[in-house]
């Protein structure tokens, strides 16, 4: 884990142990309403490029930084068969009488010359390829599938034209979001031509069979929340949700007709979704002192290093709480001596002065200071009196 992880993690963290509001203006909220929970599940789905162990350093940085979680970790790595029943499911919905889940035969190298990055944040609108030469050549699509010609599975997004393109949601620090799928996300991979199953995939299905209700994480996947909730209510329109036991069910609260997606076998599909969509929480990043993201293969300000150095884990858990806005006063009951910058404290302390409001007050990216490392080593320990 790096200091962006832990940002994050201790962002989720505090939005469940803040209960109903998620801290919503409200400085005590994690100590008067009941709290949710914190899940843990290691993304390994990804076989070739997990980390040997990875998931072991990370549990024990989490225990070290006293950010627990409920229950034991779901491993990725161990739900291939949910994953292809998720497929399956899928793949027996159309779209506009279009296959809702399609082969794409397109290299990377392909898809890179018929693409552009858009908004600098490396996501490639697919350019329709494989999806054009199905609906007018099928026989050729025919033809290559029975030559077993490698190819990974596409899911469709409605066209520009239908309403059904558009995706809105809002988020608790970024606002109202509005994405056209077909304009700005496109027709995404969930299966890639090695079988392995993609992230936007593995992800929805397991937040819908976890009972995930509460996601927080950096605000370079908005877009993808858009795909996500586009997938989610794909598999719900399948029949796939009814399947499993979902956590936190209410059929009455949400209604949502889904008047372009239909089973293979109705003429006339028309669903009700089953489990609520989550609320969701992005974070402005973390860049290093250059204004460079912070990224694992770098290992960026990695927590294993800055442990070895002899941080405490109050020191970074107080860093983070003060890029995520938290800030302990005298007014809170809080005595800081000659403190103006980060204040040590666990992870608990910053819950009686955690509030959305905070990180509202500036959305832009956080950019590390040269001097980071001082700071965070500097970090005063406050002394916290029992406020009446």
């Amino acid at each position: 884990m790096h200091i962006g992880n832990v940002y994050a993690m201790l962002a989720a963290w505090l939005s469940a142990h803040a209960g109903d509001g998620s801290g919503d203006g409200d400085s005590q909220a994690g100590s008067e309403r009941q709290r949710g929970k914190v899940l843990l599940r290691i993304e390994d789905v990804d076989g070739p490029r997990a980390m040997k162990d990875a998931d072991k350093w990370i549990m024990d940085d989490l225990h070290w930084l006293g950010l627990d979680w409920d229950g034991e970790p779901v491993y990725q790595s161990q739900r291939a068969e949910i994953y292809e029943d998720a497929l399956r499911s899928l793949e027996s919905v159309s779209l506009d009488d279009f296959p809702l889940v399609y082969p794409c035969f397109c290299s990377r190298a392909d898809l890179r010359a018929a693409s552009a990055p858009q908004e600098g944040d490396r996501f490639l609108i697919y350019p329709g390829t494989c999806r054009k030469l199905l609906s007018w050549h099928p026989d050729e699509v025919r033809s290559r599938l029975e030559a077993g010609q490698r190819h990974s599975l596409r899911i469709a997004v409605p066209e520009e034209s239908s309403s059904e393109s558009i995706v809105t949601f809002d988020d608790r620090v970024f606002g109202r979001q509005r994405f056209d799928l077909s304009r700005e996300v496109g027709d995404t991979v969930i299966r890639r031509s090695d079988s392995i199953f993609s992230y936007q995939l593995a992800v929805v299905v397991d937040d819908l069979l976890m009972g995930v209700n509460d996601i927080v994480r950096g605000r370079d996947l908005l877009r993808s929340t858009a795909l996500q909730i586009w997938i989610r209510r794909a598999l719900v329109a399948s029949g796939f949700a009814t399947k499993y036991v979902i956590a936190g069910n209410d059929d009455s609260n949400q209604s949502n007709d889904h008047n372009t997606l239909k089973s293979n076998n109705s003429t006339n599909y028309r669903t009700n979704v089953t489990a609520e969509d989550p609320a969701y929480a992005h974070l402005p990043l973390i860049d290093d002192p250059a204004g460079v993201r912070l990224a694992k293969r770098k290992r960026s300000l990695d927590i294993s290093s800055l442990r070895a150095d002899g941080v405490k884990p109050e020191q970074i858990i107080g860093y983070c709480a003060w890029l995520l806005g938290v800030r302990a006063s005298e007014s809170q009951g809080v005595h800081m001596p000659d403190a103006t910058g980060p204040v040590a404290m666990s992870a608990r302390e910053a819950l009686e002065r955690f509030t959305w409001d905070d990180i509202r007050v500036d959305k832009s990216d956080r950019i590390l200071p040269a001097n980071w490392a001082s700071e965070l080593t500097g970090a005063k320990t406050a002394v916290y009196s029992k406020q009446q």
